[in-house]
């Protein structure tokens, strides 16, 4: 690929592990209202899917049941002050923004986590220098709208038909085809329970974080 390509990658499940935060923080919550605790693996299926599916999945209830926005508020306020403890890189993903950084690729996140968590967690971590940030808060149409893809590719200077995108989501894919990029399925991530990266349609299917490295390489 020329210069002018950019890699661009999801955050949750795809470049930080984030679930054992959010699932400690439910947990409390759980035991706060006098319901049982849930399991790790269970709420990990639906961290991509936001904080919504997670008070939902949790607690067994709907958008529409009275007190969800209540617990929802309660989950976003004390995930935005636990300063994240539990999240961590997956394996490899350091080591990969290295080699991209020391061989000049571009890169950057779009991401549907609001900024204001988004930039302190990657502070968190140590990658508060990533050269592109792309939260709600940027775009008019979150994904699976490309409308943040775009304009991730337009401040890297990069043309999104020779652009990667690398997402964990059905509609990270959707996204990454509507802005005519070349796709990747972290299939890693946070899937839902019984669904399959292979029903997305991405170019390329990555099984664990450690085989991304040699994919982009040889794309790039």
């Amino acid at each position: 690929m020329s210069a002018r390509s950019a890699i661009l990658f999801d955050l949750d499940g795809t470049l930080l592990d984030t679930a054992r935060d959010f699932h400690g923080i439910i947990n409390r919550m759980l035991q706060q209202a006098g319901q049982p605790a849930i399991s790790y693996d269970s709420l990990r299926t639906q961290v991509s899917n936001g904080a919504r599916a997670m008070v939902c999945h949790a607690f067994n209830i709907g958008m529409d049941t009275p007190g969800f926005s209540e617990l929802h508020q309660q989950l976003l306020d004390e995930y935005a002050g636990t300063h994240y403890p539990e999240s961590r890189a997956f394996e490899g993903m350091n080591a990969l923004l290295d080699w991209l950084d020391s061989h000049q690729h571009p890169w950057g996140i779009v991401t549907n986590k609001p900024e204001r968590f988004t930039r302190p967690l990657l502070q968190q971590v140590g990658w508060g220098h990533c050269p592109c940030i792309i939260c709600p808060e940027q775009v008019q149409q979150t994904k699976p709208d490309p409308e943040g893809l775009l304009l991730a590719c337009r401040q890297l200077g990069a043309e999104p038909a020779k652009s990667i995108y690398v997402g964990d989501h059905v509609r990270d894919i959707e996204a990454g085809r509507a802005a005519g990029m070349i796709t990747v399925a972290a299939a890693w991530g946070y899937l839902n329970e019984g669904e399959r990266c292979d029903d997305w349609h991405s170019d390329h299917i990555c099984e664990h974080p450690e085989a991304l490295h040699p994919l982009l390489q040889s794309l790039l």
